[in-house]
């Protein structure tokens, strides 16, 4: 993941000065560098490197950082420089809405650092009024371009859903992921003992979630419609480390 960023130019490391100067093949080629890490360290991406990728392009690069990450690659970053540096702005290629787990933190598994990467955190990844208005900010106001649905194997409020699970507020979450369990077609044990069954309704959520998105916001709708942006979603896998992307 991120291989051309790790090696350094002739004539010395890229940094932001001579990044710029790059003809647009050059400069989009080594923006790997911003998203997923440097020999050195990766400054969080500029305004000009954030707009000159487009949503193909930032989605490639996010993947590639999780190459990197399956790979165990150790990851070449100055996190107190990245601190610093985007402590005086900020320009995010990305919104990620992914799900609360602990082992499944998006800037640790796509390699993405800090200042890359708007990232909304819920149970089971879902969406609500809140949630679509802070990606209405993250792509209207703030520029982000991606906007990435993470759902993950063995989810637990996945789980939940399918057993109907009844607990104080957690009840109205899991709600919202039954219809999830119902548009599953799956042919086997439909049981949250069933792993397959488990994954295949977690992917069936994060589809929902996507139309949901671009049904419930207009902005961000038409933001896709005219390619400024594009709504993706993904699955990360617990057991392999892997990233799985899709439309």
């Amino acid at each position: 993941m991120c291989d051309i960023s790790r090696k350094p130019m002739a004539g010395g490391p890229v940094n932001r000065r001579n990044f710029l100067k790059l003809p647009a093949g050059a400069a989009v080629a080594l923006l790997g560098g911003s998203l997923c890490g440097s020999v050195a360290h990766a400054d969080p991406l500029t305004k000009e490197q954030r707009d000159r990728m487009t949503p193909e392009e930032i989605l490639a690069e996010m993947q590639r950082g999780n190459v990197s990450f399956s790979k165990g690659e150790e990851p070449k970053r100055d996190f107190l420089a990245e601190q610093r540096t985007s402590a005086k702005g900020q320009y995010p290629a990305t919104v990620i809405l992914s799900c609360i787990d602990s082992r499944a933190p998006a800037e640790v598994i796509m390699d993405l650092g800090l200042g890359n990467a708007f990232n909304c955190r819920v149970a089971g990844n879902i969406v609500n009024e809140d949630i679509l208005g802070s990606m209405e900010f993250a792509c209207k106001v703030s520029g982000a371009k991606v906007v990435l649905v993470l759902g993950h194997t063995a989810c637990g409020a996945i789980k939940g859903a399918i057993d109907n699970v009844e607990l104080g507020n957690l009840t109205a979450l899991l709600a919202k992921i039954r219809p999830a369990v119902n548009a599953t077609k799956f042919d086997g044990e439909r049981s949250s003992k069933n792993p397959m069954f488990v994954d295949a309704v977690a992917r069936k959520n994060v589809e929902l979630t996507m139309a949901q998105i671009l049904e419930k916001s207009p902005i961000l709708g038409d933001l896709q419609s005219k390619r400024a942006i594009k709504v993706a979603g993904a699955m990360y896998d617990l057991e392999t480390a892997k990233v799985e992307f899709f439309a």
